[in-house]
């Protein structure tokens, strides 16, 4: 590898493994402190200078606080408890490259039900603490996550490096770039698959327990509006969708291709926390609301987008489970079989959708998803960028994921990906990209 290469593949990983963290922290801190306010933020940085602005911030929850271990103590337990004690059946997820077929058990929406359960009923109904208590601790809970999670993924590296999983572990040598795109591809730390319970199991399962706290907060303290109600309603919404179709989850980028490290790991235990949820954190300060009719249709747009996005992805893979012999919206469905070598030199062939939500877009479920985000976000209105800085970050995200899903089938289908462009010109807007 010449020193270019070299050169950019170390910053590649070095830029976001020291950018990121501080920037989780900024954003819990100015969601709870600051009430949102950007503005605010940038005043006290210029006033005392950006390193010593972050440290002043930072320092004092950089390891978290014994209430905030304890949240994510129990949190993390009752999770790692829910996977491996709760009944459901086998399923296997895609082979890898290298023949090896993860496996898990499908019990996500019972998993989903009962944490939810859980703490409402210990909350609201038994009162062993506030439902506000997330809200109440939530700078704390962020920067004892931001400080385990790099730590957490320090360990991941070393797994990879001196005792990985028997296959799919690649190691460049470089140590920035290890440690952010992670070495192993399904590692397991104590019988439990790492991907499974830091992507799904705790980023995904805490997102609807932070807004209901969030809700909670606003509660007590101003009442309780429509504008806070629709924006839980719709995360609600979304969160129980992916639980309801997880096993789909187990064939996406993020787990068929997305190695252990800190993009995934971190981004799942710490970005995903704190971020995903920033509209109604937003939202607990200033209470909105909205006319019933405006109310509705954000509702109506807001829920139909989530659930297109869902069942793109449900679409997809029946045509693939039939082997492309079915109906698409009561027509045949319209496919191409792409041939491909895999790494064993053996010809493999994979289905195209090219009708139905795939034929509107070749990444069509990322247009419900970017809608179902503007939907939770608006009933903030337009007086800050706060609220709206997750679907911003969203849709640079699946623009750059996109990008990288063209590439590699490009290298992988060839000529077959040319004639799929061809038949499906655009990516995720439809008329516009």
């Amino acid at each position: 590898m010449n020193l270019k290469a070299s050169v950019k593949r170390t910053l590649t990983g070095m830029l976001p493994i020291f950018i990121c963290p501080p920037m989780a922290i900024l954003m819990a801190y100015t969601g709870t402190a600051l009430h949102g306010s950007f503005g605010d933020l940038f005043q006290f940085l210029r006033a005392e200078g950006i390193f010593s602005g972050i440290a002043m911030i930072w320092f004092p929850v950089f390891f978290g606080t014994k209430a905030a271990w304890m949240i994510i103590g129990i949190f993390a337990v009752i999770q790692l408890a829910f996977i491996k004690l709760l009944p459901g059946s086998r399923y296997e997820g895609p082979e890898t490259i290298e023949g090896y077929t993860p496996v898990y058990k499908q019990n996500g929406r019972a998993a989903f039900f009962l944490t939810i359960l859980f703490f409402c009923i210990a909350s609201f109904g038994l009162h062993w603490f506030s439902p506000a208590i997330i809200y109440d601790h939530f700078f704390e809970i962020v920067g004892a996550l931001n400080f385990t999670s790099l730590a957490f993924c320090l360990l991941l590296y070393f797994k990879g490096r001196f005792a990985p999983e028997p296959t799919d572990a690649i190691t460049t040598g470089n140590f920035f770039n290890d440690y952010f795109w992670g070495i192993e591809l399904y590692p397991k730390i104590g019988g439990w698959d790492v991907k499974h319970f830091t992507n799904s199991r705790f980023g995904m399962m805490a997102w609807p327990v932070i807004i209901i706290s969030f809700a909670a907060k606003q509660h007590q303290l101003y009442g309780l509006t429509n504008g806070m109600i629709v924006s839980v309603i719709l995360q609600l919404w979304y969160v129980s969708q992916f639980f309801w179709w997880e096993t789909g989850y187990f064939r996406t980028m993020d787990i068929q291709h997305d190695r252990a490290g800190f993009y995934l790991c971190w981004g799942t235990l710490v970005w995903v926390p704190t971020v995903y949820p920033s509209a109604a954190l937003y939202l607990v300060h200033h209470p909105i609301s909205l006319g019933w009719t405006l109310t509705g249709f954000i509702l109506f747009v807001g829920m139909s987008s989530i659930l297109a996005k869902n069942l793109s992805n449900r679409q997809r893979l029946h045509v693939r489970e039939t082997g492309g012999n079915t109906l698409v919206w009561g027509k045949p469905a319209r496919i191409i079989r792409a041939k491909y070598i895999n790494i064993n030199g053996e010809e493999k062939e994979n289905i195209l959708l090219a009708s139905g939500y795939w034929g509107i877009a070749r990444h069509f479920h990322y247009t419900g998803e970017i809608l179902g985000a503007f939907c939770w976000s608006v009933p903030a209105l337009f007086h800050s960028f706060y609220p709206y800085f997750y679907v911003t970050y969203l849709t640079i995200l699946l623009i750059n994921r996109v990008n990288r899903d063209d590439k590699k089938c490009t290298l992988k289908y060839g000529s077959y990906w040319t004639a799929y462009k061809k038949l499906v010109p655009y990516k995720i807007f439809p008329g516009v990209y």
